[in-house]
Formats: structure tokens, sequence, C-alpha cells
């Protein structure tokens, strides 16, 4: 607004307004009038469970509301939008059940139960996924069946065995599901 009473929204050097000098003679002014503009633009980002933008605020769910303004070059106001989106890491469980021993994702080799390992992949969004391990471990076992016969013996394998023997094996399955392997002490 110049002191000729007008609001000026654009450049101008063409307005002139007449004042009286200390003479009393007319004093004629001509304004030289650079308008230079505000600006607004918005930020675009997308980001994993958490953002800390410009504002110096962290979001940790979407937004496209928050605002922040700037100085641009001319001098003015530019205003930035925020849109933000949020996506979220993901959390799982593999449960697993193994005879003796397991081999995981994460490369280690477990022979006992566990359920506090962890691993982080990279969930469809590109975020975290950490799988926690739940595994139980169910073990082999062996015994020894010791037999005696008179001149022949066929035992759990099919086989007929006319002559001691203390080396044939047989695997079974126990309760848990894994291997039982006998191994025949046979005295002929």
């Amino acid at each position: 607004t110049w002191i000729d009473g007008l609001t000026y929204t654009s450049s101008n050097n063409t307005a002139t307004h007449t004042l009286s000098n200390a003479n009393g003679c007319d004093s004629v002014v001509t304004l030289d009038l650079t308008i230079n503009y505000s600006n607004s633009g918005t930020d675009t980002q997308t980001a994993c469970d958490s953002y800390t933008w410009i504002d110096g605020v962290t979001y940790t769910s979407s937004n496209n509301t928050a605002t922040h303004t700037l100085t641009n070059a001319a001098g003015c106001d530019s205003v930035v939008t925020l849109d933000l989106t949020i996506i979220n890491s993901s959390l799982g469980t593999d449960t697993q059940t193994a005879c003796d021993s397991y081999s995981w994702i994460d490369g280690v080799t477990y022979t006992a139960s566990n359920n506090t390992a962890t691993h982080t992949l990279t969930n469809a969004a590109g975020c975290d996924s950490v799988v926690t391990l739940d595994l139980t471990i169910y073990y082999s076992n062996s015994g020894t069946d010791v037999q005696t016969a008179c001149d022949s013996l066929t035992w759990i394998d099919g086989v007929t065995y006319a002559a001691s023997n203390n080396t044939a094996t047989h695997t079974l399955t126990n309760a848990a599901g894994c291997d039982s392997v006998v191994t025949l002490d046979l005295t002929i």
C-alpha cells in the first residue's frame, strides 16, 4: 500500500503521486515498485515408523496438514506443507519343530529349543520385518536290544541272524517323531 492509498499486487513503475514540497510547489513522486511473491509447496515423504521433519517434530503417523514457513530467495514466505506417509515395520514369529538341530534363516544351527532369536528382513513396504524364532527341538535316541537265541534270530529289521552280532542297527521313530536307533546285541 503506497502513499496514494492504493494497494499494489504487481510490480509498478508508472504510478505517480503529487505532494507539496517545503516551498509549496508540486513534488511529483513516481513509484518504482517490485513485488516479490510468497510461494508454497508440498514436501512428499515416505518413511518407516517415524520421520523427523524440518519443523523439528518427529511424526509417527501419516500427516498431510503440518506446515512450516521458510524464507524464499526473494525474502518472502515460502510455506511448505508436509505430505507424509508412515509405513510400519512388521513383527512375526516363525514356529518350527525339528529333530536334534535346526538351521534358521539367520545362518545359525540351533541344537536346543529357542524362542529369543530374531532376524530382520525387509517387508513388502521396504521397512523392517523382525522375525522371532519359536523353535522346539526334539531329540533322537538310541538303545541296545540285547537278545540271546538258539541257532538263529529274526530281528525287527527282517533279517535272520545265525551268528552272534553286535553291529546291526535299525531305525525306528520315537514318540517325538525323531529317529530311535536300535543296535542289536545278539548272542547265538
